[in-house]
């Protein structure tokens, strides 16, 4: 297993796709310092990365094959890993890593959020199948 360490990007990203006071979210210019939490899963720059998504963080790979592929990080770790898994990369980088870094991403993003435990509760209830 990998060391995984959880990175903070504390630049002022653009305005997250949110056009205040008109009620239109876009897609803001993204490039590959567009994360708030990042956890790299390899030298090649592999990562996982919570970034902002529409009201939410999402999670996804950092380099991806198949665009725009990522899910809230209310969403389990094993959830998300399984409908990103196809934009991993190298056989090098293990399922296990993956998720390992997805669930310091998610948790990082709930103190981000500051959810209490009911509010996280709730949160995670509403996205279950």
């Amino acid at each position: 297993m990998r060391m995984l360490v959880l990175e903070f990007n504390d630049k002022d990203l653009p305005n997250k796709g949110i056009i205040e006071g008109t009620g239109i979210m876009i897609t803001p210019p993204i490039d590959e310092d567009y994360w708030y939490f990042r956890v790299l899963l390899s030298d090649a720059g592999q990562a996982i990365v919570g970034f902002p998504k529409f009201k939410t963080i999402g999670i996804g790979f950092a380099q991806e094959e198949d665009w725009s592929s990522n899910l809230p990080f209310a969403c389990s770790a094993a959830e998300i890993y399984n409908h990103i898994a196809r934009n991993k990369g190298s056989n090098e980088i293990t399922e296990a890593d993956c998720v390992a870094a997805i669930e310091m991403v998610r948790q990082a993003a709930r103190r981000f959020e500051n959810l209490s435990d009911e509010e996280w509760q709730s949160k995670q209830e509403r996205l279950l199948p």
